[in-house]
């Protein structure tokens, strides 16, 4: 908020190269917000995924768990005015290796009863074919942006 009043400020006085400075600031802001929330929901999907190609089962909790981080991160990408989305399929997959770890993790406390380590997790399943499977889910209703 503080940033909006300096913004007007800095327009009523006429100073419109530090008002461009502080839009590219905000603009980046609000980027990084947008890769965060995508990041947290990128987490819960590959958690669920990870569980169903490992354990080689689904269950409603997770399929319906699947489909809410799916929505939320298509929401989330989603550009309202401008049309389009904010990441590209690439910084899709980026963000998606980049959740890979946590979400590992806390599937190896959940995938059988916790009986595996994440590194043992690991080696049940097809990290490619999890990433893609997860970026297919993400991307299959969302024009890509480039």
């Amino acid at each position: 908020m503080e940033e909006l009043l300096e913004l007007k400020t800095l327009l009523s006085q006429g100073n419109v190269s530090d008002a461009l400075v502080l839009v590219e600031e905000m603009t980046e802001m609000s980027r990084d917000d947008k890769i965060n929330k995508i990041s947290s929901y990128a987490k819960i999907l590959l958690l669920h995924l990870i569980k169903r190609q490992a354990e080689k089962r689904s269950t409603r909790s997770w399929d319906l768990s699947i489909a809410n981080s799916v929505d939320e991160i298509q929401k989330t990408n989603r550009r309202r005015k401008a049309g389009g989305t904010y990441l590209s399929s690439e910084e899709l997959r980026e963000a998606l290796t980049d959740a890979y770890r946590i979400a590992l993790a806390g599937a190896a406390a959940e995938a059988f009863e916790g009986r595996y380590s994440s590194e043992e997790l690991a080696k049940m399943v097809d990290y490619s074919a999890l990433i893609n499977d997860a970026l297919d889910l993400i991307t299959s209703t969302l024009p890509d942006k480039n």
